[in-house]
Protein backbone atom coordinates (compact mmCIF):
# COMPACT_ATOMS: atom_id res chain seq x y z
CA UNK A 1 0.00 0.00 0.00
CA UNK A 2 1.13 3.52 -0.71
CA UNK A 3 -0.25 6.79 0.55
CA UNK A 4 0.04 9.92 -1.54
CA UNK A 5 1.91 12.66 0.25
CA UNK A 6 -0.39 15.31 -1.22
CA UNK A 7 -1.96 17.88 1.05
CA UNK A 8 -4.56 20.02 -0.70
CA UNK A 9 -4.48 23.49 0.79
CA UNK A 10 -8.22 23.97 1.05
CA UNK A 11 -10.45 23.87 4.10
CA UNK A 12 -11.56 20.68 5.77
CA UNK A 13 -10.31 18.26 3.14
CA UNK A 14 -6.82 19.71 3.03
CA UNK A 15 -6.36 21.16 6.47
CA UNK A 16 -2.99 21.24 8.18
CA UNK A 17 -2.44 18.45 10.74
CA UNK A 18 -2.86 20.81 13.72
CA UNK A 19 -6.25 21.95 12.46
CA UNK A 20 -7.31 18.40 11.66
CA UNK A 21 -6.67 17.28 15.22
CA UNK A 22 -9.42 19.61 16.42
CA UNK A 23 -12.11 17.79 14.42
CA UNK A 24 -11.63 14.03 14.26
CA UNK A 25 -12.97 11.06 16.16
CA UNK A 26 -12.11 7.53 17.19
CA UNK A 27 -15.72 6.30 17.20
CA UNK A 28 -18.84 6.75 15.09
CA UNK A 29 -19.92 9.65 17.27
CA UNK A 30 -19.66 12.84 15.22
CA UNK A 31 -19.13 11.00 11.94
CA UNK A 32 -22.44 12.06 10.37
CA UNK A 33 -21.67 15.72 10.98
CA UNK A 34 -18.23 15.23 9.47
CA UNK A 35 -19.74 13.55 6.41
CA UNK A 36 -22.12 16.48 6.01
CA UNK A 37 -19.13 18.83 6.01
CA UNK A 38 -17.42 16.66 3.39
CA UNK A 39 -20.48 16.86 1.13
CA UNK A 40 -20.75 20.62 1.56
CA UNK A 41 -17.11 21.24 0.70
CA UNK A 42 -17.13 18.82 -2.24
CA UNK A 43 -20.17 20.61 -3.69
CA UNK A 44 -18.43 23.95 -3.21
CA UNK A 45 -15.49 22.63 -5.20
CA UNK A 46 -17.75 21.76 -8.13
CA UNK A 47 -18.25 18.04 -7.63
CA UNK A 48 -21.28 16.89 -9.62
CA UNK A 49 -24.52 15.65 -8.12
CA UNK A 50 -23.97 12.15 -9.51
CA UNK A 51 -20.60 11.89 -7.82
CA UNK A 52 -21.87 13.44 -4.58
CA UNK A 53 -24.67 10.86 -4.47
CA UNK A 54 -22.11 8.15 -3.72
CA UNK A 55 -21.55 9.79 -0.35
CA UNK A 56 -25.21 9.20 0.55
CA UNK A 57 -24.37 5.53 1.11
CA UNK A 58 -21.24 6.11 3.19
CA UNK A 59 -21.28 4.99 6.82
CA UNK A 60 -18.68 4.83 9.55
CA UNK A 61 -16.91 1.48 9.14
CA UNK A 62 -15.48 0.14 12.39
CA UNK A 63 -14.04 -2.83 10.49
CA UNK A 64 -11.79 -0.51 8.49
CA UNK A 65 -10.50 1.06 11.69
CA UNK A 66 -9.80 -2.38 13.14
CA UNK A 67 -7.79 -3.35 10.05
CA UNK A 68 -5.88 -0.09 10.17
CA UNK A 69 -4.84 -0.79 13.74
CA UNK A 70 -3.74 -4.35 12.99
CA UNK A 71 -1.13 -3.82 10.27
CA UNK A 72 1.81 -5.96 11.35
CA UNK A 73 2.88 -7.34 7.98
CA UNK A 74 5.82 -4.92 7.72
CA UNK A 75 7.04 -5.95 11.16
CA UNK A 76 8.64 -8.97 9.46
CA UNK A 77 12.31 -8.93 8.48
CA UNK A 78 13.29 -8.33 4.87
CA UNK A 79 14.16 -12.00 4.32
CA UNK A 80 10.89 -13.16 5.88
CA UNK A 81 8.80 -10.74 3.82
CA UNK A 82 10.73 -11.32 0.59
CA UNK A 83 10.42 -15.11 0.92
CA UNK A 84 6.62 -14.75 0.97
CA UNK A 85 6.28 -12.01 -1.62
CA UNK A 86 9.17 -12.27 -4.13
CA UNK A 87 8.38 -15.84 -5.11
CA UNK A 88 9.61 -17.89 -8.04
CA UNK A 89 6.03 -18.04 -9.34
CA UNK A 90 5.79 -14.26 -9.41
CA UNK A 91 9.18 -13.95 -11.08
CA UNK A 92 8.15 -16.42 -13.78
CA UNK A 93 4.75 -14.81 -14.33
CA UNK A 94 6.26 -11.33 -14.33
CA UNK A 95 8.71 -12.25 -17.06
CA UNK A 96 5.90 -13.83 -19.09
CA UNK A 97 3.75 -10.70 -18.79
CA UNK A 98 6.64 -8.51 -19.89
CA UNK A 99 7.04 -10.65 -22.99
CA UNK A 100 3.29 -10.68 -23.64
CA UNK A 101 3.06 -6.88 -23.34
CA UNK A 102 6.47 -6.10 -24.83
CA UNK A 103 5.20 -3.43 -27.23
CA UNK A 104 3.48 -1.55 -24.41
CA UNK A 105 6.40 -1.88 -21.99
CA UNK A 106 8.86 -0.68 -24.64
CA UNK A 107 6.71 2.33 -25.48
CA UNK A 108 6.23 3.19 -21.81
CA UNK A 109 9.95 2.96 -21.08
CA UNK A 110 10.66 5.19 -24.08
CA UNK A 111 8.23 7.81 -22.77
CA UNK A 112 8.74 7.61 -19.00
CA UNK A 113 12.13 5.96 -18.56
CA UNK A 114 10.96 3.22 -16.18
CA UNK A 115 12.04 -0.36 -17.04
CA UNK A 116 9.50 -3.17 -17.33
CA UNK A 117 10.83 -5.21 -14.36
CA UNK A 118 10.35 -2.27 -12.00
CA UNK A 119 6.71 -1.78 -13.03
CA UNK A 120 6.05 -5.51 -13.02
CA UNK A 121 7.39 -5.99 -9.49
CA UNK A 122 4.93 -3.45 -8.12
CA UNK A 123 2.18 -5.09 -10.18
CA UNK A 124 3.06 -8.42 -8.54
CA UNK A 125 3.31 -7.17 -4.96
CA UNK A 126 0.29 -4.89 -4.95
CA UNK A 127 -2.38 -7.23 -6.38
CA UNK A 128 -0.68 -10.36 -7.75
CA UNK A 129 -1.00 -8.92 -11.27
CA UNK A 130 -4.58 -7.78 -10.81
CA UNK A 131 -5.79 -10.94 -9.12
CA UNK A 132 -6.66 -9.40 -5.76
CA UNK A 133 -7.71 -5.76 -6.04
CA UNK A 134 -10.21 -5.78 -3.16
CA UNK A 135 -13.90 -4.97 -3.11
CA UNK A 136 -14.24 -2.53 -0.21
CA UNK A 137 -16.28 0.62 -0.99
CA UNK A 138 -13.58 3.21 -1.66
CA UNK A 139 -15.43 6.30 -0.43
CA UNK A 140 -16.54 4.56 2.75
CA UNK A 141 -12.95 3.58 3.49
CA UNK A 142 -11.58 7.03 2.73
CA UNK A 143 -14.15 8.98 4.69
CA UNK A 144 -13.90 6.62 7.68
CA UNK A 145 -10.11 6.94 7.76
CA UNK A 146 -10.36 10.69 7.16
CA UNK A 147 -12.58 11.01 10.25
CA UNK A 148 -10.33 8.78 12.38
CA UNK A 149 -7.74 10.65 14.43
CA UNK A 150 -4.75 8.39 13.71
CA UNK A 151 -3.73 9.86 10.36
CA UNK A 152 -6.54 11.94 8.82
CA UNK A 153 -4.04 14.11 6.95
CA UNK A 154 -3.29 11.10 4.73
CA UNK A 155 -6.90 10.46 3.73
CA UNK A 156 -8.77 13.76 3.68
CA UNK A 157 -7.01 14.99 0.52
CA UNK A 158 -8.08 11.76 -1.23
CA UNK A 159 -11.85 12.27 -0.97
CA UNK A 160 -12.47 14.90 -3.65
CA UNK A 161 -10.08 13.24 -6.14
CA UNK A 162 -12.05 10.00 -5.64
CA UNK A 163 -15.23 11.88 -6.52
CA UNK A 164 -13.45 13.34 -9.56
CA UNK A 165 -12.92 9.81 -10.89
CA UNK A 166 -16.68 9.32 -11.00
CA UNK A 167 -17.35 12.79 -12.35
CA UNK A 168 -14.87 12.30 -15.20
CA UNK A 169 -16.41 8.95 -16.09
CA UNK A 170 -13.26 6.99 -15.36
CA UNK A 171 -15.11 4.85 -12.81
CA UNK A 172 -18.82 4.31 -12.25
CA UNK A 173 -20.15 4.44 -8.68
CA UNK A 174 -20.40 0.63 -8.80
CA UNK A 175 -16.75 0.37 -9.82
CA UNK A 176 -15.56 2.65 -7.00
CA UNK A 177 -14.16 -0.12 -4.85
CA UNK A 178 -10.79 -1.60 -4.02
CA UNK A 179 -8.48 -2.28 -1.08
CA UNK A 180 -9.65 -1.62 2.46
CA UNK A 181 -7.56 1.57 2.82
CA UNK A 182 -8.87 3.16 -0.36
CA UNK A 183 -6.38 2.02 -3.00
CA UNK A 184 -7.78 1.32 -6.45
CA UNK A 185 -6.65 -0.80 -9.38
CA UNK A 186 -3.97 -3.30 -10.32
CA UNK A 187 -1.09 -1.30 -8.83
CA UNK A 188 -3.19 0.15 -6.00
CA UNK A 189 -3.30 3.89 -6.65
CA UNK A 190 -4.69 6.26 -4.08
CA UNK A 191 -7.38 8.51 -5.55
CA UNK A 192 -5.22 11.63 -5.83
CA UNK A 193 -2.56 9.75 -7.79
CA UNK A 194 -5.22 8.10 -9.98
CA UNK A 195 -6.77 11.51 -10.68
CA UNK A 196 -3.51 13.37 -11.38
CA UNK A 197 -1.08 10.72 -12.66
CA UNK A 198 -3.36 8.25 -14.43
CA UNK A 199 -2.57 7.80 -18.13
CA UNK A 200 -5.03 6.82 -20.86
CA UNK A 201 -2.46 4.76 -22.75
CA UNK A 202 -4.94 2.64 -24.69
CA UNK A 203 -6.64 5.77 -26.06
CA UNK A 204 -10.22 4.92 -25.13
CA UNK A 205 -10.87 8.29 -23.52
CA UNK A 206 -10.58 7.29 -19.86
CA UNK A 207 -8.03 5.96 -17.41
CA UNK A 208 -8.93 2.42 -16.36
CA UNK A 209 -6.58 1.01 -13.75
CA UNK A 210 -8.77 -2.03 -13.15
CA UNK A 211 -8.89 -3.78 -16.51
CA UNK A 212 -6.70 -1.86 -19.01
CA UNK A 213 -3.18 -3.27 -18.86
CA UNK A 214 -1.73 -0.43 -21.01
CA UNK A 215 -3.24 2.16 -18.64
CA UNK A 216 -1.91 0.27 -15.59
CA UNK A 217 1.62 0.03 -16.99
CA UNK A 218 1.81 3.65 -18.18
CA UNK A 219 0.19 5.15 -15.09
CA UNK A 220 2.57 3.25 -12.80
CA UNK A 221 5.53 4.51 -14.80
CA UNK A 222 4.19 8.07 -14.80
CA UNK A 223 3.77 8.08 -11.02
CA UNK A 224 7.30 6.74 -10.53
CA UNK A 225 8.67 9.39 -12.89
CA UNK A 226 6.85 12.11 -10.97
CA UNK A 227 8.38 10.69 -7.79
CA UNK A 228 11.87 11.28 -9.16
CA UNK A 229 12.70 8.21 -11.25
CA UNK A 230 15.81 8.84 -13.37
CA UNK A 231 15.86 7.02 -16.70
CA UNK A 232 18.79 4.72 -17.39
CA UNK A 233 19.88 4.60 -13.76
CA UNK A 234 19.96 1.58 -11.38
CA UNK A 235 17.81 1.19 -8.28
CA UNK A 236 19.56 -1.36 -6.04
CA UNK A 237 22.51 -3.71 -6.51
CA UNK A 238 23.35 -6.61 -4.22
CA UNK A 239 26.88 -6.51 -2.81
CA UNK A 240 29.16 -8.40 -0.43
CA UNK A 241 30.79 -6.76 2.57
CA UNK A 242 33.99 -7.19 4.51
CA UNK A 243 33.93 -7.74 8.24
CA UNK A 244 35.18 -4.23 8.94
CA UNK A 245 33.46 -1.21 7.45
CA UNK A 246 32.66 2.29 8.71
CA UNK A 247 29.22 1.01 9.71
CA UNK A 248 27.93 4.45 10.64
CA UNK A 249 28.08 5.28 6.92
CA UNK A 250 25.54 2.53 6.16
CA UNK A 251 22.61 4.92 6.04
CA UNK A 252 20.15 5.77 3.26
CA UNK A 253 20.73 9.43 4.06
CA UNK A 254 24.47 9.10 3.34
CA UNK A 255 25.82 8.71 -0.18
CA UNK A 256 29.38 7.90 -1.22
CA UNK A 257 30.90 7.34 -4.63
CA UNK A 258 31.11 3.70 -5.64
CA UNK A 259 34.86 4.15 -5.65
CA UNK A 260 34.70 4.84 -1.90
CA UNK A 261 32.64 1.73 -1.22
CA UNK A 262 35.13 -0.24 -3.32
CA UNK A 263 37.99 1.23 -1.27
CA UNK A 264 36.27 0.01 1.89
CA UNK A 265 36.13 -3.53 0.55
CA UNK A 266 32.59 -3.70 -0.86
CA UNK A 267 32.40 -5.98 -3.91
CA UNK A 268 29.65 -7.19 -6.23
CA UNK A 269 27.51 -10.12 -5.15
CA UNK A 270 29.57 -12.53 -7.27
CA UNK A 271 32.82 -11.28 -5.75
CA UNK A 272 33.85 -9.16 -8.74
CA UNK A 273 35.08 -5.60 -8.07
CA UNK A 274 32.65 -2.72 -8.06
CA UNK A 275 32.99 -0.07 -10.71
CA UNK A 276 35.33 2.43 -9.08
CA UNK A 277 33.49 5.47 -10.41
CA UNK A 278 31.82 8.54 -8.93
CA UNK A 279 28.24 7.27 -9.10
CA UNK A 280 26.72 8.04 -5.68
CA UNK A 281 25.18 5.22 -3.69
CA UNK A 282 24.04 4.50 -0.15
CA UNK A 283 24.68 1.23 1.65
CA UNK A 284 21.36 -0.44 2.43
CA UNK A 285 21.49 -3.05 5.20
CA UNK A 286 17.85 -4.03 5.83
CA UNK A 287 18.90 -6.54 8.50
CA UNK A 288 22.13 -4.99 9.70
CA UNK A 289 25.79 -5.71 9.02
CA UNK A 290 25.46 -9.50 8.92
CA UNK A 291 22.41 -9.74 6.66
CA UNK A 292 21.74 -9.01 2.97
CA UNK A 293 23.51 -5.93 1.61
CA UNK A 294 22.72 -3.62 -1.28
CA UNK A 295 23.96 -0.42 -2.78
CA UNK A 296 20.91 1.82 -3.07
CA UNK A 297 20.86 4.45 -5.79
CA UNK A 298 18.84 7.60 -6.39
CA UNK A 299 15.88 5.70 -7.86
CA UNK A 300 15.51 3.70 -4.66
CA UNK A 301 15.86 6.56 -2.21
CA UNK A 302 13.38 8.68 -4.15
CA UNK A 303 10.82 6.75 -6.19
CA UNK A 304 10.71 3.52 -4.19
CA UNK A 305 10.46 5.15 -0.78
CA UNK A 306 7.83 7.57 -2.06
CA UNK A 307 5.77 4.63 -3.30
CA UNK A 308 5.87 3.04 0.15
CA UNK A 309 7.90 4.36 3.06
CA UNK A 310 8.21 0.91 4.63
CA UNK A 311 11.83 -0.16 4.18
CA UNK A 312 10.85 -3.84 4.18
CA UNK A 313 8.28 -3.33 1.41
CA UNK A 314 10.44 -1.00 -0.70
CA UNK A 315 13.51 -3.22 -0.47
CA UNK A 316 11.42 -6.25 -1.43
CA UNK A 317 9.88 -4.43 -4.40
CA UNK A 318 13.30 -3.31 -5.60
CA UNK A 319 14.78 -6.77 -5.06
CA UNK A 320 11.92 -8.46 -6.91
CA UNK A 321 12.51 -6.13 -9.84
CA UNK A 322 16.16 -7.23 -9.99
CA UNK A 323 15.06 -10.88 -9.93
CA UNK A 324 12.60 -10.34 -12.77
CA UNK A 325 15.44 -8.62 -14.64
CA UNK A 326 17.62 -11.72 -14.21
CA UNK A 327 19.54 -11.33 -10.94
CA UNK A 328 20.06 -14.42 -8.76
CA UNK A 329 18.40 -14.95 -5.38
CA UNK A 330 19.71 -12.75 -2.60
CA UNK A 331 22.36 -14.03 -0.20
CA UNK A 332 21.23 -14.27 3.43
CA UNK A 333 24.39 -12.38 4.37
CA UNK A 334 27.66 -12.97 6.15
CA UNK A 335 26.24 -14.60 9.30
CA UNK A 336 22.97 -15.59 10.91
CA UNK A 337 20.93 -12.59 11.94
CA UNK A 338 18.85 -12.86 15.09
CA UNK A 339 15.60 -11.09 14.21
CA UNK A 340 13.81 -9.32 17.08
CA UNK A 341 10.21 -10.26 17.76
CA UNK A 342 7.33 -7.85 17.35
CA UNK A 343 7.10 -7.55 21.13
CA UNK A 344 10.82 -6.82 21.45
CA UNK A 345 10.65 -4.03 18.87
CA UNK A 346 7.62 -2.49 20.58
CA UNK A 347 9.50 -2.58 23.91
CA UNK A 348 12.51 -0.97 22.21
CA UNK A 349 10.36 1.76 20.68
CA UNK A 350 8.76 2.52 24.02
CA UNK A 351 12.20 2.70 25.62
CA UNK A 352 13.53 5.02 22.89
CA UNK A 353 10.49 7.25 23.25
CA UNK A 354 11.14 7.48 26.99
CA UNK A 355 14.66 8.67 26.15
CA UNK A 356 13.32 11.51 24.02
CA UNK A 357 13.58 9.97 20.55
CA UNK A 358 10.81 10.52 18.03
CA UNK A 359 10.16 7.03 16.68
CA UNK A 360 6.43 7.52 16.12
CA UNK A 361 3.92 4.95 17.28
CA UNK A 362 5.29 1.81 18.94
CA UNK A 363 4.15 -0.43 16.08
CA UNK A 364 6.78 -3.17 16.00
CA UNK A 365 8.14 -1.98 12.64
CA UNK A 366 11.79 -1.01 12.33
CA UNK A 367 11.14 2.20 10.43
CA UNK A 368 13.29 5.21 9.69
CA UNK A 369 12.78 6.85 13.09
CA UNK A 370 13.58 3.67 14.99
CA UNK A 371 16.66 2.97 12.86
CA UNK A 372 18.00 6.50 13.36
CA UNK A 373 17.58 6.25 17.13
CA UNK A 374 19.16 2.78 17.22
CA UNK A 375 22.15 4.09 15.28
CA UNK A 376 22.75 6.86 17.82
CA UNK A 377 22.51 4.43 20.72
CA UNK A 378 24.81 1.94 19.01
CA UNK A 379 27.42 4.68 18.63
CA UNK A 380 27.09 5.61 22.31
CA UNK A 381 27.60 1.98 23.34
CA UNK A 382 30.47 1.37 20.93
CA UNK A 383 28.53 -1.19 18.88
CA UNK A 384 28.80 -1.30 15.05
CA UNK A 385 26.37 1.45 14.04
CA UNK A 386 24.42 -0.46 11.39
CA UNK A 387 21.00 0.81 12.66
CA UNK A 388 19.58 -2.70 13.10
CA UNK A 389 18.37 -3.69 16.59
CA UNK A 390 19.14 -7.35 17.21
CA UNK A 391 17.61 -8.96 20.31
CA UNK A 392 21.08 -8.83 21.88
CA UNK A 393 21.30 -5.09 21.33
CA UNK A 394 17.78 -4.49 22.62
CA UNK A 395 18.62 -6.44 25.79
CA UNK A 396 21.86 -4.50 26.28
CA UNK A 397 20.20 -1.13 25.69
CA UNK A 398 17.11 -1.66 27.82
CA UNK A 399 18.71 -3.80 30.52
CA UNK A 400 15.99 -6.41 30.12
Amino acid sequence: MKLSAVVVAFGLLGAAPAAIAASCGNTAQGFDAFLAQVKKEAAAQGVSGEALAVLDHVQYDAGIIKRDRAQNVFAQSFLQFAAKMATDARITKGRALIEKNKVTFDAVQQQYGVPAPVITAFWALETDFGGFMGNSPTLQSLVTLAWDCRRPEKFRPQIIPALHLIQKGWLTPAEMNGAWAGEIGQTQFMAYDYDTSGVDFDGDGKVNLKTSVPDVIASTANLLKKSGWAAGQPWIQEVKLTADLPWDQADLAINHARSDWAKWGVVMADGQPLKADKVPAALLLPMGKDGPAFLAYHNFTTAYLKWNESLVYSTTAAYLATRIAGAPAVSPGRAEVHVPSYEQVVALQNFLTSKGYDVGKADGKIGAGTRAAVKKEQMKLGWPADSYPTPEFISKLTGQ
